[in-house]
């Protein structure tokens, strides 16, 4: 059975997989860099294909014109909009690594960050190394593909966003994250300054001490069986901000 495929579908084709193919490249645990670059377009590829009855009404067809290239390059400036501020919210337990590190006096140990690639906090990739698992093992990626379905009902294909709300959802964004990160290292913050604070009045106490070599030992100690303590709640702080963000995104 000969199969022909028209300038219109393809023209509808490449217009929904501007989107979806941006979004896949940068949402959370599908879009990481350690996901070979092969798998995550085979699955944006068929992602593309699942929406395109959903999204073809919305847009235009009748093979190339002005109009076809306007909303391509909409598409992509949606993706990427959406897809950069959620990259933020990720980001927040990379910088809540950095928090903890700081705090244990761990700044120095740094590996390769599987996720982005680079040099980063060996604890902070580890807590997103557990943030992405976590992600998978709580169908949270089932959301993810919720919000980049959900994204043609927020901001219709051939629309402009609103530059304001863009900027206010990129501010919002950074600020939470932020704000979740500190909320997350919060009790490594407060070790950190308790223990430095008795090892001051120690090292005043017993001037011949070396504090230092028994306090950095000692800290890194209490900071893993901290961590240990407090990692669920950790995660779960985290997990609350991905789908904060996300539901908005998802269809009701």
């Amino acid at each position: 059975m000969p199969i022909a495929i028209g300038p219109d579908i393809a023209t509808v084709f490449m217009l929904v997989f501007a989107r979806v193919g941006t979004l896949v490249m940068l949402m959370p645990a599908i879009g990481e860099r350690f996901i070979p670059a092969r798998v995550r377009l085979g699955f944006a590829l068929f992602l593309t294909l699942a929406l395109v009855p959903m999204a073809r009404p919305l847009l235009p067809g009748g093979g190339l014109s002005p109009a076809v290239f306007a909303t391509l390059g909409l598409e992509l400036l949606i993706g990427l909009m959406i897809g950069i501020t959620a990259r933020l919210v990720v980001a927040s337990l990379q910088t809540a690594g950095n928090f903890v590190s700081q705090a244990l006096g761990l700044a120095f140990a740094e590996t390769v960050d599987p996720t982005q690639g680079g040099q980063a906090a060996a604890l902070g990739n580890f807590l997103m190394l557990i943030g992405v698992a976590l992600v998978f093992a709580t169908d949270g990626h089932h959301l993810v593909i919720a919000a980049i379905g959900g994204s043609y009902a927020v901001l219709p294909p051939g629309t402009m966003p609103p530059t304001g709300d863009a900027a206010v959802l990129a501010l919002t964004t950074m600020t939470k994250g932020f704000s979740v990160a500190v909320q997350i290292a919060a009790p490594f913050i407060v070790l950190g300054l308790l223990f430095n604070l008795g090892l001051g009045v120690l090292s005043r106490l017993m001037p011949a001490m070396q504090v230092f070599f028994l306090g950095l030992p000692a800290t890194i100690m209490l900071g893993f069986v901290l961590m240990a303590s407090v990692l669920g709640l950790m995660m779960a702080a985290y997990l609350r901000e991905i789908s904060a963000f996300l539901l908005p995104f998802a269809p009701r």
